[in-house]
């Protein structure tokens, strides 16, 4: 038996070009049964291409993928029928009542009729629309949107789901829900890929794929990478003029990174206790009033802003 057979999810080596463009530039992955594996990334970085040539929407220039034991690249019609797909765009049917958006994915799964109404009855449940089978959909809350789209891409109980940006423009609340559906399904044994750019979904993954610019640049658990990118100290410096105090530290020696959070900034040093004297006299230097400078924990946006900075100073 090959690792094909035994990990859902298996890509070596994988290519996209479009034209000249390289969209996905040697990614390898797995993702193992009942694991959520988070995509994290800006826009335009690789990770919805590389979704789609895994659901074998997309063919692949170069290198191989095998998802559900079968090769994305020979056997698309093969994977199709075994994996869920959401993407980020609401992928239902708005002109259409809920239990017809259930029922007419149903048939596109090939859902048996001797089950369809228990299925459709879990859909309806999880999604929170019970006794709301009329309504139509376009007429839905988008959180409520989300769930039914996500249930409707499980109607025939795939082993593997795939994600692409499912909470874009959903409200935290919404968010948060749908991220316990998601551990519930890795519960029983669903492996998840997801991709997000939002920094705070993230912590909710098992392991971490970080893609800039087509490229992995770090895998791993979201304190695993942490701990790999910030081998220093990270302080927090709230001031005014945010502006001039960004200039200045990016110009002073003995700074490894810096970058404005909100309405403060984030600087990643050797030493906290001794730089922050240094960078008090700094800032004070060109008129920038310190009202608060302390350490803090760095977050997986810090730990995205800081691999990205060192994956773009290699590659120049």
């Amino acid at each position: 038996m090959t690792d094909h057979d035994t990990i859902p999810v298996i890509a070596h080596d994988l290519v996209k070009r479009f034209g000249d463009f390289v969209a996905v530039d040697r990614i390898d992955l797995e993702a193992r049964t009942g694991e959520i594996v988070g995509f994290l990334g800006p826009n335009g970085a690789g990770k919805s291409t590389t979704i789609r040539m895994l659901c074998g929407l997309l063919r692949p220039t170069a290198g191989q993928a095998w998802v559900a034991g079968y090769d994305v690249a020979r056997e698309p019609e093969q994977v199709r029928r075994r994996i869920g797909y959401m993407s980020q765009k609401f992928s239902l049917y708005n002109d259409l009542r809920v239990i017809e958006n259930i029922r007419f994915f149903a048939s596109m799964y090939d859902v048996p009729a001797s089950v369809l109404k228990e299925r459709a009855e879990w859909v309806l449940d999880m999604a929170g629309l019970a006794g709301r089978e009329s309504t139509v959909t376009g007429t839905l809350p988008s959180g409520w949107k989300q769930r039914l789209a996500l249930g409707c891409a499980l109607l025939h109980r795939p082993p593997i789901l795939f994600l692409d940006e499912p909470t874009s423009g959903v409200d935290p609340i919404s968010r948060r829900q749908f991220w316990e559906l998601i551990h519930t399904m890795a519960a029983e044994g669903v492996t998840v890929l997801v991709t997000t750019h939002y920094m705070d979904e993230a912590e909710y993954c098992n392991r971490l794929v970080l893609i800039f610019q087509g490229r992995i640049v770090a895998s791993g658990s979201p304190t695993e990478l942490k701990q790999q990118a910030m081998t220093g100290e990270l302080l927090l410096i709230e001031c005014d003029q945010l502006g001039l105090a960004l200039d200045a530290l990016q110009q002073a020696p003995d700074i490894r990174d810096v970058a404005v959070f909100g309405n403060a900034l984030h600087v990643a040093v050797q030493d906290a206790r001794s730089a922050i004297p240094h960078l008090r006299a700094v800032l004070s230097g060109q008129g920038v009033a310190v009202s608060r400078i302390e350490p803090i924990r760095a977050s997986l946006e810090d730990v995205f802003v800081s691999l990205t900075a060192q994956s773009t100073a290699q590659r120049t």
